[in-house]
This record gives C-alpha cells, sequence and structure tokens, in this order.
C-alpha cells in the first residue's frame, strides 16, 4: 500500500495570497499534481490546511483533494477550524489499511501554537490500541519528539512524555507522521526492545530552516510530500520534492 502525506498548506481564502516565500494555493496545487503521479492508494493530510480560517480556504483545499485517484483524510492544525473542515470533508478518528490501521490523533489546543492531547484523548487512543494489535501508524500535527529546532520544540506537543508512555505497552505501533514543522525529519526512536519510526513532512508552503534556535525560512528547500509504503509489516518512506 502506498500512502502519501502533505502537510501545512496554509491557504488563504484568497487564491493570489502570498506566503514569505509564494503563493500557498499554486504550490499546493503543483504538489497535489506531483502527488496523483504517485498513484497512491491513500492521502493523509496532518493539518494546518488554512491560514486564514476561513471556509472558502478549504473549499480551495477539497477541489484539489477531491479530484485525487483514492480516498484522502485530513486532521487539525493549530491554524486549522475543525467545524469548517467538517462541514467540507468527514475528520476521522481512524483508518483501515487492510494489514495496517491508521489512527488520526487531533492535537489541536485552540488558540495556541503548541498541541496536546490531554488526559481523555490519551485514554480514547488507549482503548484502540488495546482492540486492535494490527501493525499501527498515528498521524497527527504536532511533533511528538523534539526536531532541533528551538522555538518549533517549544510549540511541539506538550504532553509528549505522555503519550510515549502510553505507546510503550503498544509494540504494534510501529510508524509515525506529523506536520508543523515544515521540514523533512527522520528517527528512530527507541522504544522498549524495538523502535518507531517518526516522521516529518516538507510542508506545500514555506519551508522552514532545519536546526535553527529562532524561526528562520529555509528559501533554499522546496515544497514536497512524503511517501510511505508499507509492506507486510515493514514500511519504506521517502521525501519528494518539486520545482516550481
Amino acid at each position: 500500500m502506498r500512502i502519501v502525506q502533505v502537510t501545512d498548506a496554509h491557504l488563504h481564502a484568497d487564491p493570489a495570497a502570498h506566503s514569505r516565500t509564494g503563493i500557498p494555493l499554486k504550490q499546493f496545487n503543483a504538489v497535489i499534481d506531483a502527488v496523483k503521479a504517485q498513484h497512491p492508494d491513500l492521502v493523509i493530510v496532518t493539518g494546518d490546511i488554512s491560514q486564514d480560517e476561513t471556509s472558502t480556504s478549504y473549499t480551495h483545499a477539497v477541489e484539489q483533494l477531491g479530484a485525487l485517484p483514492c480516498p484522502w483524510f485530513w486532521l487539525p492544525g493549530n491554524h486549522d477550524q475543525a467545524d469548517l473542515m467538517e462541514a467540507e470533508h468527514p475528520l476521522l478518528e481512524e483508518v483501515d489499511l487492510d494489514d495496517w490501521r491508521m489512527l488520526l490523533l487531533n492535537t489541536q489546543v485552540p488558540g495556541q501554537p503548541y498541541g496536546e492531547l490531554g488526559p481523555d484523548k490519551l485514554a480514547a487512543m488507549t482503548k484502540r490500541l488495546e482492540a486492535d494489535t494490527r501493525p499501527t501508524l498515528i498521524a497527527m500535527h504536532h511533533p511528538p519528539v523534539e526536531v532541533g529546532a528551538s522555538w518549533m520544540d517549544a510549540i511541539g506537543l506538550n504532553d509528549r512524555e505522555a503519550f510515549w508512555q502510553v505507546l510503550s505497552t503498544y509494540p504494534h505501533v510501529k510508524l509515525i507522521v506529523f506536520g508543523h514543522a515544515h521540514q523533512a525529519f527522520a528517527q528512530a526512536y527507541a522504544m522498549g526492545e524495538g523502535q518507531v519510526g517518526v516522521y516529518g513532512c516538507p510542508a506545500t508552503s514555506d519551508q522552514f530552516l532545519p536546526g535553527a534556535k529562532a524561526f528562520a525560512v529555509d528559501e533554499a528547500s522546496r515544497p514536497g510530500y512524503r511517501v510511505i509504503e508499507l509492506d507486510g509489516g515493514q514500511w519504506h518512506t521517502w521525501v519528494e520534492r518539486i520545482d516550481l
């Protein structure tokens, strides 16, 4: 099974609106066109679809995502309005991937740049992990690990220790993908006797400078997406960039 991750579009109602380095809708459309050529079985969009929190910004996204040759799913980021997303396309908590399953976690704290699950969502995640021991992919917006950029690490997942404490008893969690960081990232997170693959993804909009102590845009980098191939209990993943 081939899954493509797309993230951090930061779209506006105005299709010609600019970001720091480009036009978000133009870049989003170019990424989606490139994704189509990958012939994915499924696409997951890991948050920050909108920048201006308007219904029209989500309509722009759905127009492009709806043209994909496969099912697609999304979850909210810190910039999103979940009710406006739900009005355009369902927000699901779990997707059946045949031999695998995918959990979609909402880490949004309304009005805050950082993320958090909290006791109730952690308990719900625990219940779902107990109910099914197939290899599991978790998709979320906020990074559950430090990515090495001080300012970004300060606005990642606040309760990451509690998150990993839950996962420590469920070795069938194999893979985690996140957005928010606007950069490629890969880490093998040691958990018990095994490892969990933790991956970040380039944004379709601006790219952030890896390793920066303060906010900085990476003007030399390009928009992109992540490809994930699931094969039995194993996976292979890589990042693709696009030319504008």
